[in-house]
């Protein structure tokens, strides 16, 4: 893994966004994400999380055509960087790997 800098709530963003491209924007990121997690989950703190992975260099953003839906505002969609999409596999890389060691009765237990 390349250091700590993506939080827990910034790795579900991330791969929200993954899921929802080309059509990832904040509201329907919190959407998604209250559909997968059943926590309520608001817009301010989705979007405070795309700008710091936009910092990070892990997503990339534009502006989309104007809707009448929006009173004629423009969403901001987002997608996955190079860097982001490796950070993605890292992550996801030693998840697996620690998740495979557990021994198998530890996993009996829990379910």
């Amino acid at each position: 893994m390349r250091r700590s800098d993506l939080g827990e709530f910034e790795e579900v963003v991330l791969l929200a966004v993954a899921v929802l491209s080309p059509k990832a924007y904040s509201v329907v990121i919190a959407e998604e994400l209250e559909r997968e997690t059943n926590q309520t989950v608001s817009t301010g703190a989705v979007h405070a999380a795309l700008q710091r992975l936009e910092q990070k260099g892990y997503l990339t953003s534009y502006l989309g055509e104007a809707t009448a839906e929006r009173g004629g505002r423009r969403k901001r969609l987002f997608t996955v960087t190079a860097l982001g999409g490796r950070i993605m596999s890292e992550v996801h890389l030693v998840r697996n790997r620690m998740w495979e060691r557990i021994i198998p009765t530890i996993r009996l237990e829990w379910s």
